[in-house]
């Protein structure tokens, strides 16, 4: 079971990737902030009395989930803002108002791509996570673990309970692997 300053210790170690793990999923910094401050909150409520072994691997679905759900929050105050907006104008004004004409995408955001370049990244991106989960367990964990999460190579090590050089052998295995099946299916990276 984890002390508080085991727990302390792992939440200042894992918070400045987790920010940038969120800052890259949301591309906002206060938002990322409030989601890394979620995680951290829930994972010492809910999982403080876990084994510090368990810590990293529960905080990094946590905070996936947290994510998730701030997207699913936006989706719904952005349904609820656009609806809420049009009540207020007169009725002849609201059969001449086209919310897609009038709504500009920040440049840069996923709202400011084009459906095909969308459906290719998504397509790109499934193709990604096809290959990785095809990748043999230890070469995937150390993948993810260095790649992913972040970590340095004596962390992703003693994660794996195995040697520095077993995690660069498994990493340089796996991103060989990985770039192999991406050329052969037409994907350079």
């Amino acid at each position: 079971m984890a002390t508080d300053k085991e727990l302390s210790d792992f939440l200042e170690n894992v918070e400045r990737r987790a920010f940038k793990q969120a800052v890259y999923a949301v591309r906002k910094d206060e938002a990322a902030l409030d989601i890394v401050q979620d995680a951290m909150i829930k994972l010492a409520e809910k999982y403080g009395d876990k084994p510090t072994d368990e810590l990293p691997l529960l905080f990094q679905r946590i905070l996936q989930n947290t994510i998730h759900d701030f997207f699913r929050r936006e989706k719904v105050r952005t349904t609820w803002v656009s609806l809420f907006s049009s009540i207020g104008r007169d009725t002849e004004s609201q059969e001449d108002f086209d919310l897609l004409e009038s709504y500009e995408a920040e440049e840069g955001s996923e709202a400011a791509e084009s459906s095909a370049d969308k459906v290719e990244r998504e397509q790109t991106l499934a193709l990604i996570d096809a290959e990785v989960q095809k990748l043999p367990a230890r070469q995937r964990e150390a993948f993810l673990m260095r790649y992913w999460q972040d970590m340095d190579v004596a962390e992703t090590a003693a994660a794996m309970g195995c040697s520095e050089g077993s995690v660069k052998t498994h990493c340089s295995r796996a991103t060989h692997a990985l770039a192999q099946a991406l050329r052969a299916k037409g994907i350079s990276l």
